[in-house]
This record gives C-alpha cells, structure tokens and sequence, in this order.
C-alpha cells in the first residue's frame, strides 16, 4: 500500500537517517516528497527548500530538532496528514500538543525500524 510520505528534514547526506528513509521508502514503492536546508535529489525525489501544500499525504516523517520544528507547526497542521512520525531526537511535547487539538495522530518511532519490520 502506497503511503506518500514528507520526510522533513531531509538531507543529501548519504550517512544520514533521513537519506535512508527516503531511499528506504522508494524501494518499497511509497510516493515520497522531500524539505530539508539544502535543495538537491535522493533517489529521483527532489528535495525543496520550501514549504510546499503538498497534498494527500499519509505521513510525515520528521528529521528536524524541536527547535528547528517551531517554523513548522502551522504548515504540519495545514497539510493535514493522516499521522506524523517523531523519528528519535525529534520528540516534541510542545508539537504533540498541536497535534493532539487538530485531531492529528502522531508516533514516537524510527521510520526505518517500522519500514523495516512492515510495520509502516
């Protein structure tokens, strides 16, 4: 089942989790689409620099410190997503929060450990 996934934080870094995640969800046939500081490409998908209204996503995936996740509050929310996964350094009482009063679901999780155990 094709879940398109925003990985956020995304990072051309091929040693970086969020590098993984990306190619880790192409190979399993998921739509992904891509934010991080740097524009460039993983595995055929772009990563922009802004925040885009993407549409119809199943999952965001988030690679990015608390601190650096306040500029996203607001554009998470906006995107509605069916669930938002906090991958490990990325927990956020404060967004959970937000989450929580817009009826998001969200997990504390490793994107690669649910893909990996198919559990995604």
């Amino acid at each position: 089942m094709n879940k398109k996934t925003l990985v956020i934080g995304a990072s051309l870094n091929p040693s970086r989790y969020s590098n993984f995640v990306v190619q880790k969800l192409i190979a399993l046939g998921h739509e992904v689409v891509a934010i991080g500081k740097k524009s460039g490409e993983i595995a055929s998908v772009k990563i922009n620099t802004e925040q885009l209204p993407y549409k119809d996503l199943d999952t965001v995936t988030l690679y990015i410190n608390p601190e650096n996740q306040k500029g996203f509050y607001d554009y998470i929310v906006s995107l509605k997503p069916k669930r938002v996964i906090f991958n490990p350094g990325t927990e956020n009482p404060e967004l959970y929060q937000i989450l929580k009063n817009n009826n998001i679901p969200f997990e504390i999780a490793c994107s690669l450990v649910l893909l990996s155990t198919n559990q995604y």
